[in-house]
This record gives structure tokens, sequence and C-alpha cells, in this order.
């Protein structure tokens, strides 16, 4: 990867993580990851929000088959999809090397997410944007990762 001042590289991070009240509550996320703006340009981008999703909005979870529904058992798997294509659209449009995305989201989520049973129950899988941005070949770290240039394995 060039280096130098006249190339600093991008990574997109959740906007929680950046203190952005947008999470499905409309309060920021507790941990931060501000300290990665030394090495990289960071993007701040909310997939929800970006599918047309308000803040707050009721908490969502994905389905066995899928679909991404609210407790009460609205369907907002378009959201969640629109919101994904976006962020793969800013990405590639930042020319972005990867995301730090909040741990556990349904949309964010990388490497596990809460069941769909509402029931704080965690299985393996991705949630619907980190998944996206993996299928086009961008790393993708969970903010409870070692986060990339902090001297731990880097992880995609």
């Amino acid at each position: 990867m060039p280096t130098g001042p006249e190339f600093t590289p991008v990574l997109l991070v959740s906007a929680c993580l950046l203190g952005v009240p947008c999470n499905h509550r409309g309060v920021p996320a507790s941990r931060s990851v501000a300290e990665l703006g030394q090495r990289y340009r960071l993007v701040p981008v909310c997939p929800e929000t970006l599918g047309g999703l308000p803040t707050p909005r009721p908490a969502a979870e994905v389905q066995a088959d899928g679909s991404v529904r609210t407790a009460a058992g609205d369907d907002v798997t378009d959201a969640y999809r629109r919101g994904a294509e976006a962020t793969v659209a800013l990405g590639r449009a930042v020319g972005a090397v990867g995301a730090v995305l909040k741990a556990r989201s349904p949309s964010c989520g990388r490497g596990e997410i809460y069941d769909g049973r509402f029931r704080r129950t965690l299985v393996e899988r991705d949630g619907v944007t980190a998944a996206a941005l993996q299928a086009v070949g961008l790393p993708v770290w969970s903010d409870e990762d070692p986060l990339p240039g902090d001297g731990s394995a880097e992880r995609s």
C-alpha cells in the first residue's frame, strides 16, 4: 500500500463508532475508533440510515432465511439491502481499503450477529453490509477485532 502525504488510505467506519447518534436507539456507541484517524482517512457510514431507516428505529435482527425483521415482525430487508448497496458504492467511490464496523449489528456485524429471535443469542454470521463489502473484496473488521495497523495480525 502506498504511503506518504500524497496518499492516506481510506477506511469506512460505522458512524456510531465515531460518536454519531445513528444506531437504532439514537445514541452513539461507546467504543471509539477515532485513533485510526492518525493513519487513515475515516469515512463515517450508517448503512441503516443510507437505506432509509429513521433514527431512532426499532431493533431488527437477521432471520434464518436471510430476511431482516423487527421484533414486531416488520420486514425491513429492503432497507438493509439498499444500505448495503449504498455502502459498497461509497467504499468504491472513496477508494476504501477496508471497513471497521459495529460488532453484532444486523447490518455491520462481522463474524457474529444475533440469531433473529431477539433473545440476545449470537450465531456465526455476518450482517448484511459486512457480507456485501466482503463479497466485493473489501476487508471488514469489527470494532472488537484487532484494528488495522495496530500491529496485530489483520483479518479479512
